[in-house]
């Protein structure tokens, strides 16, 4: 019988195409390729694929012979939602590991422009006014906390290692990482006592139960006044009003966000009108750069190999965790 994959969107090149297909023929696969998963679903491939990589949330319900998903994003919440995956037994994998450059890229770009006060200079901009020059902070000798050690946490702590704070601590379920950038690593039930040491709150968690509401107006009262809050996260993780109240009450010098609890934002949102804030429309990830587009096959391909070789996958997402 023949054994299928089907990998979906439209971002794939022709040099991917090519890798994909070399990979699958070795492993014993064909392939088809669609620019999303309707049109494979209009086309009929969705319902004999054994490995699907590619956003497919209708296949994972209904698909009997589907036996493996990898998605190409790093979050995989909306796989753990009840019903989202017809079996337990399917596979799921993800691509966190292909995101970091570009998401710390982002996140670097936030940080200098809330310490630069970029926001108030920029409006400045806008209204044809020249703002006098100010007193700003810098990165050099900040404190910097980084909420989430995964992957793009420490791509984050690499690149602003560079600007030399004064210390990088990471925050994580174990308080254990290898990533030499950060100076220590403590757990997330030490969070309260390391935030009013904050200069720079930088998050990149996933959307989990655990993650839900982390940054909570309780924590966000324990950071100075001087401190800033920049998220790529999920939007869940930050209580958005007591943020809002902080920044517009100056208990917060300002926020970066890319990631928010409703996207696309309404239009009536406090976000929009809050002090400081500098928000972008989820655009530090997803397929922006070849880097990311080139590693997150890459990671496919291994994974395709190690699958049709019964051997163990590398990306396989833990569904207790949620990542």
């Amino acid at each position: 019988m023949e054994r299928k994959i089907v990998v979906l969107g439209s971002w794939i090149n022709e040099e991917h195409k090519r890798k994909i297909r070399m990979t699958a023929e070795q492993s014993g696969f064909t392939s088809s390729f669609f620019g999303d998963e309707n049109e494979a679903k209009e086309a009929g491939a969705l319902f004999d694929a054994e490995v699907v990589f590619g956003q497919a949330l209708q296949a994972a319900a209904f698909s009997k012979a589907l036996k493996w998903i990898c998605i190409p994003s790093a979050g995989a919440d909306m796989y753990m939602k009840p019903g989202a995956l017809r079996s337990e037994e399917l596979i799921l994998t993800n691509s966190s590991g292909a995101y970091g450059a570009t998401l710390a890229e982002h996140m670097v770009m936030q940080t200098l422009m809330l310490v630069r006060r970029m926001p108030e200079f920029e409006e400045g901009i806008r209204n044809r006014v020249f703002l006098p020059p100010r007193e700003q902070t810098s990165v050099k000798d900040s404190r910097v906390t980084v909420l989430g050690a995964g992957d793009i946490g420490q791509c984050y702590a690499r690149r602003i290692r560079a600007f030399e704070p004064k210390r990088i601590v990471a925050v994580n379920r174990s308080g254990k990482s290898a990533e030499e950038a950060f100076d220590s690593v403590i757990p997330w039930t030490e969070l309260d006592r390391i935030l009013p040491e904050t200069d720079i709150l930088a998050m990149s968690l996933p959307g989990t139960p655990e993650t839900a509401g982390i940054l909570s107006e309780h924590r966000i009262a324990l950071l100075p006044e001087t401190a800033y809050v920049i998220n790529v996260g999920r939007g869940s993780a930050i209580d958005e009003a007591a943020l809002v109240k902080a920044l517009n009450e100056g208990r917060l010098a300002g926020a970066a966000l890319d990631v928010m609890q409703h996207e696309p934002l309404p239009a009536d949102d406090p976000l929009w009108e809050a002090r400081n804030v500098i928000l972008t429309p989820h655009v530090a990830g997803n397929m922006t750069i070849a880097y990311t587009k080139n590693k997150a096959v890459e990671m496919f391909c291994e994974d395709l190999e190690n699958y049709a070789a019964g051997r163990p996958m590398r990306h396989i997402v833990n569904r207790k965790l949620g990542y």
